[in-house]
C-alpha cells in the first residue's frame, strides 16, 4: 500500500510547493481535486483537456517528485434537482472522467449525489426513514426515475474511457452505507466500486473492519480520516446531529486527524482488513479535524500511518 494525501487541504498554495512539502513527507500519491466541492485549486480540466503541452510538462511535475496521483476528485450532486446546478457537476464530472483517462489515473473519486423528491423540487431531499409511506414512495422514486437512469448513462461514459468511479459512503446522498453502495453497482456495473472513508461511517455506527470485508474487491480507493464519538453528546441525542461542525463541545462527533477518534488497534485492524480483502492502492490522507491545523493535522496523520501501514508484499508462509 502506498500513503498518499488528497491536496486539497493546501488550496492556498502553489502546486509546486505543494509537490515539495508532500514528497519531503515521504508520502508517493496525491489526490486531486479537479472541481465541484474539492475545488480545482491544483487541477483545471477544462484548461488542461485544451493544452497537450501544459499537460505534459503538469503530469511531468508530478513525477519529477516521485509521485503518482491516485485519483481525480470531482465530488458534487449531479442529481440536485436545479437542473443548472445539476447540469454544472455533470460538466465537471466528465471533465474529470475526460482528464483522468489522458493522464492514466484509473479512478475518479465523487458522490452519488441526492435528486429532490419530485420533478418540482427546488432542493434534494435524503430519505432516512420508511414512514410515513411517503417517505417510501419517495426513495422508489428517487432510484428508479434518477439515481440509476442517470448512473447508467454516466458510468458507462466512465468504462469508454477505462476510468473507474469510487463513491464516497456520505450520509445526505442516496449512497451513504456498504448496502447503498452495492445496490447501485449491482444496477450499474463494477465501473462503480467504493471510495471507503472511515470517518462517515464511525459515526454511522458501521464497524469498519465488516464492512470493508463485506465490501471486498469493491473497495477502490480509501481516505485516511478520523471521526471522535462523544459518547456523552450520543448518549443525550443520538447520532443525528445538525449543528454546525465548529460547536464541537455540543456535537454528538467530530472529524478529526487519524489517531485522534479511535486507537492504533483499529487503524491496524483496518489496513489488515484492506489487505485481507485484496485492496492495495494507496490511503489518502484527508484532514478535515477542527482542532488542529493544516500542517500539524496532516503531520501527525502521516506519522501516525506509517506506522501501521503495511507497505510490502507479505512473505512466504516459511513456517506452513
Amino acid at each position: 500500500m502506498k500513503l498518499g494525501v488528497l491536496v486539497t487541504l493546501f488550496q492556498d498554495r502553489p502546486l509546486d510547493k505543494v509537490l515539495d512539502y508532500v514528497a519531503s513527507m515521504g508520502l508517493q500519491a496525491i489526490e486531486l481535486g479537479a472541481g465541484g466541492w474539492p475545488g480545482d485549486a491544483h487541477c483545471k480540466p477544462a484548461v488542461l483537456l485544451k493544452d497537450s503541452v501544459a499537460l505534459k510538462d503538469y503530469r511531468q511535475a508530478i513525477k519529477d517528485h516521485g509521485l503518482i496521483v491516485s485519483s481525480l476528485s470531482c465530488h458534487g450532486n449531479p442529481l440536485h434537482p436545479d437542473k443548472s446546478v445539476a447540469a454544472n457537476y455533470d460538466r465537471i464530472y466528465r471533465d474529470t472522467v475526460l482528464l483522468a483517462e489522458k493522464m492514466e489515473v484509473p479512478v475518479v473519486t465523487l458522490f452519488s449525489g441526492c435528486p429532490g423528491d419530485s420533478d418540482s423540487a427546488k432542493y434534494p431531499n435524503w430519505v432516512t426513514c420508511a414512514w410515513p409511506p411517503e417517505f417510501s414512495d419517495m426513495l422508489k422514486w428517487q432510484w428508479e426515475e434518477k439515481v440509476i437512469p442517470y448512473w447508467k448513462e454516466a458510468g458507462k461514459f466512465a468504462a469508454d474511457h477505462g476510468v473507474k468511479l469510487a463513491f464516497e459512503m456520505h450520509p445526505g446522498f442516496v449512497v451513504y452505507n456498504p448496502e447503498t453502495l452495492l445496490r447501485l453497482r449491482e444496477a450499474v456495473g463494477p465501473v462503480i466500486g467504493a471510495n471507503y472513508d472511515p470517518s462517515h461511517l464511525f459515526w454511522q455506527g458501521i464497524d469498519a473492519v465488516a464492512s470493508i470485508r463485506y465490501l471486498g474487491s469493491a473497495i477502490y480507493h480509501f481516505h485516511a480520516k478520523d471521526t471522535f464519538i462523544d459518547e456523552s453528546n450520543k448518549a443525550l441525542n443520538g447520532v443525528l446531529d445538525t449543528k454546525p461542525y465548529s460547536d464541537i463541545a455540543h456535537r454528538s462527533w467530530t472529524f478529526r486527524t487519524v489517531g485522534y477518534g479511535h486507537d492504533q488497534f483499529t487503524w491496524r485492524s483496518i489496513i489488515s482488513a484492506l489487505r485481507l480483502v485484496g485492496y492495495d492502492y494507496v490511503l489518502s490522507i484527508e484532514h478535515e479535524d477542527p482542532m488542529a491545523s493544516i500542517d500539524e493535522g496532516f503531520g501527525r496523520a502521516v506519522s501516525f500511518l506509517k506506522d501501521v501501514l503495511l507497505t510490502e508484499q507479505p512473505a512466504a508462509m516459511w513456517w506452513a
